[in-house]
């Protein structure tokens, strides 16, 4: 992982080649979490080895499951069974990983032994309630402080609920699913709109019974669960970023290889594909449960759109690259029904408007989304990364498009979920460099 932390970017005419794409980072998450509770060994491929993995990995490895470490994308996992956590030493770091804070306060709501979730000050700033809450009524004795991080939890009883989720939320749904296993009875979530829903497709793998009906998911408490094998698909967030670079700068022709594309995820392909990028899908098939393909990506003139509803949940880590997008389209983008993006990382409605002004962009911000009219010409300038690891991804991929060179300050975070983010680029065709 590099700890250089600044990057050079440089005009770019189009990327070509092809690629393969780091492990879902969502779904690595997931496979550790549930790889732990599983009854037998977890054979696990094509993890992502991030920054917010890691912390993951950390903290199930403080709850006494053992992982073997083949590689840094290769781990088995052994599981201790939906009894087997042990009550950690320390305080859980979640360092800044939401996935990880919210999805590990379901699982040890429910254990017989206390637990503190904590994180770095990025990850205390971000709103907890949206999960304490919810256990809350399902018996869960936690407690966050004013809202957010740490969040001290001890052994409690916990019964199945009906839960209606106030926002469409994965992180959110989960959490509530998670703590239906070691709860007494059915528990079941209602969505307002679709949400990624990789816990449900991956307890499924496992031999859970998970229903879908309508907008409600029902979760009947195994008394164990199948051990995992498989090969994690790239991140469809992850490759936003390439789509986008791809999708602005002339003559792209470049390919995506083996890369997840769960229909809860895909909306960023929706959207270039309304403004005229071409994205071919081949060599489509399933792997634990999860759709996957190569992403075949031609550039082309690209169009404003208005963008809303569900769509929006389907590509919410994605807006600040398509902001980016926004600015090279001929017409008006507009987006609505994002606040999602305020509680992030980082605001990252306010942060990527600022930031983008600095390179001369033209936004109009609102509560919930922003107005964009193009094609706007970028100047190249120094930008900031705020810690936020899409944010500086999308500022990269800014600096590709901008008249003269733009140097993307505190880029290191982009290691949280794109390890390699930058020789990537440069394996494409790309002038970006680390640079001290």
């Amino acid at each position: 992982m590099t700890t250089q932390t600044r990057v050079r970017v440089r005009p770019d005419q189009g990327l070509q080649g092809e690629t393969f794409l780091p492990g879902d980072k969502s779904i690595s998450h997931r496979a550790l979490m549930l790889g732990a509770l599983a009854e037998g060994t977890s054979q696990i491929q094509g993890f992502l080895p991030a920054g917010d993995t890691h912390a993951t990995l950390a903290c199930i490895e403080a709850l006494g499951v053992r992982i073997t470490r083949h590689s840094p994308t290769e781990l088995s996992v052994h599981g201790v069974g939906l009894d087997g956590l042990e009550q950690a030493a320390a305080p859980l770091n979640c360092i800044n990983a939401g996935t990880a804070i919210r999805l590990l306060a379901g699982i040890l709501a429910g254990q017989p032994f206390p637990s503190v979730l904590d994180g770095s000050p990025q990850l205390r700033r971000r709103p907890m309630r949206r999960v304490t809450e919810p256990l809350r009524m399902m018996g869960a004795d936690i407690e966050d402080t004013d809202g957010h991080a740490p969040l001290y939890i001890n052994n409690a009883f916990l019964n199945g609920i009906t839960y209606r989720l106030p926002v469409a939320s994965a992180q959110i749904k989960s959490c509530v699913l998670l703590a239906g296993l070691f709860a007494e009875g059915t528990t079941a979530v209602i969505e307002p709109g679709p949400a990624r829903d990789h816990t449900e497709r991956m307890l499924r793998a496992m031999g859970a019974t998970v229903e879908n009906m309508g907008e409600t998911i029902m979760l009947t408490p195994p008394d164990s669960l199948q051990p995992l094998n498989m090969m994690i698909p790239g991140d469809i967030s992850s490759a936003a970023f390439l789509l986008v670079a791809g999708a602005m700068c002339a003559d792209g022709d470049f390919s995506l290889r083996h890369v997840g594309t769960n229909p809860t995820r895909t909306g960023i392909l929706d959207a270039l594909s309304q403004m005229g990028t071409t994205i071919q899908r081949q060599a489509t098939h399933e792997e634990g449960g999860e759709p996957v393909a190569d992403l075949i990506v031609q550039s082309g003139p690209l169009r404003g759109i208005d963008i809303g509803g569900d769509l929006v949940v389907r590509m919410i880590d994605e807006f600040p690259v398509l902001m980016v997008a926004a600015t090279q389209a001929q017409g008006r983008t507009s987006v609505v029904g994002a606040h999602e993006l305020r509680v992030k990382e980082t605001d990252r409605l306010a942060v990527m408007t600022a930031e983008l002004r600095k390179l001369g962009a033209n936004i109009r911000e609102t509560d919930d989304g922003f107005e964009i009219s193009g094609p706007q010409v970028l100047h190249g300038a120094v930008v900031n990364g705020h810690d936020d690891h899409r944010v500086a991804m999308s500022l990269v991929v800014a600096g590709l498009v901008a008249m003269e060179e733009t140097l993307v300050e505190d880029a290191s975070c982009i290691a949280d979920s794109f390890p390699g983010f930058i020789e990537t680029l440069q394996s494409l065709g790309a002038d970006v460099q680390w640079v001290d």
